[in-house]
């Protein structure tokens, strides 16, 4: 199994001017092999154009401070953003052709199977060494489990550095007996409702950062475009927009390892996002709730896990329920759940205690069930002291 792990470098300046180095000249790579793409009738074949690249080198000396192999997946990068394209077209979206890369568009480049090697300090920083640009430090924050095959080397947009380490790794996957099971309906007033009555409380990051990110725009607007102001502020931009990536990923890991390591079965809606998102009113916050990465991400982990991932077709899932009832959503989880493993267990007549789950409570302790429950205690335990609270 291939697994990736991500780690933010802190390279020193001049480690830094030669990255940005090899940015620059696999940028120049990739366009002139392109403009070779164009010149032609038919896509020339990768091992035909990688065979130009040592005459390519004596042409352009400057490209031998790039290590070999860092050039050959150049190719490989072109040719899968190419079959990408094609690949758009074939579902029936209007695509063009590949585009040049102006400076600064181009984020990333590989060192595949050599040409780097990972030093233990025993320090707060560890080394990661690459060919021809030297010993840079890493932030290992957990253990590399597997061995290395690949390094990508990538630069956001706020100027901070990550190295993703692509290993191989033998996985064992659990197989676990299906004794617990949960259903989960999906929402904007809530995040997520599911069968035992949890009402998870929609973070809504982008609306809570929005505000800021539009005095940031504004400033950024007024600035001179290529100074060093504009520059700046742009920085400051792609700070406010990387934070709220991290807020919100840090969210859904939590939640959905949550629930992956607490339930044998997850029933789930099978969305059609794209189409929902059509809607005006309710684009801005379906996408701000990010439920297809949510969804995306517990099929990750349960593959690992031993953990089935059910989808169920939402058409009916709510059907008789005023947008006014109360446990609409507690119904509808209870209706995913039934549809998708068949539960002879039905919703109480009684009216259910719903929890409200705040998401704070996900990101401080990383799980919205409580420690009675996620130490093993007994549903009905829980229910009566939560009744009794």
């Amino acid at each position: 199994m291939i697994l990736s792990y991500k780690f933010r470098l802190y390279p020193k300046k001049e480690q830094e001017e030669r990255l940005l180095e090899t940015l620059e000249l696999c940028r120049q790579v990739y366009n002139h092999f392109l403009a070779q793409w164009r010149e032609k009738d038919k896509v020339p074949s990768r091992l035909e154009l990688q065979g130009q690249i040592p005459k390519l080198k004596m042409e352009k000396p400057e490209l031998n401070r790039v290590y070999s192999k860092v050039l050959q997946m150049v190719l490989q990068q072109l040719y899968s953003n190419l079959k990408a394209l094609s690949q758009l077209k074939k579902n029936g979206k209007k695509v063009g052709r590949l585009r040049f890369k102006r400076k600064g568009w181009y984020k990333t480049f590989i060192y595949n199977q050599s040409g780097f090697k990972l030093i233990k300090t025993g320090k707060r920083l560890d080394l990661l060494r690459l060919s021809k640009i030297g010993d840079i430090p890493i932030r290992l924050h957990r253990a590399v489990e597997g061995e290395i095959k690949q390094v990508i080397i990538k630069r956001h947009n706020s100027g901070k550095w990550f190295a993703c380490l692509c290993v191989e790794k033998e996985v064992s996957i659990i197989r676990r007996e299906r004794k617990k099971t949960i259903g989960t309906d999906m929402g904007i007033k809530h995040f997520l409702t599911d069968s035992e009555g949890r009402q998870i409380e929609n973070p809504r990051f982008y609306e809570k950062t929005l505000e800021r990110i539009r005095v940031a725009q504004h400033w950024l607007s007024r600035k001179k475009k290529g100074s060093k102001n504009y520059e700046k502020q742009r920085i400051k931009l792609a700070k406010l927009y990387e934070k709220l990536t991290n807020q919100r990923d840090d969210f859904l890991h939590k939640l959905s390892r949550s629930y992956i390591n607490n339930y044998d079965v997850i029933c789930v809606e099978n969305l059609s996002i794209a189409n929902m998102v059509r809607n005006r009113n309710l684009a801005q916050k379906i996408l701000d709730a990010s439920w297809g990465k949510f969804l995306q991400l517990l099929e990750f982990k349960a593959a690992s896990a031993g953990t089935l991932v059910v989808k169920v077709h939402p058409r009916g899932t709510s059907e008789g329920l005023s947008y006014e009832n109360p446990l609409r959503d507690w119904i509808s989880a209870n209706r995913i759940k039934m549809r998708g493993w068949d539960s002879p267990e039905t919703p109480a007549e009684m009216r259910p205690l719903l929890a409200f789950v705040p998401a704070s409570l996900i990101i401080e302790a990383g799980s919205p069930l409580p420690l009675s429950i996620a130490r093993g205690s007994s549903r009905k335990e829980h229910d009566f002291k939560r009744a009794r609270e």
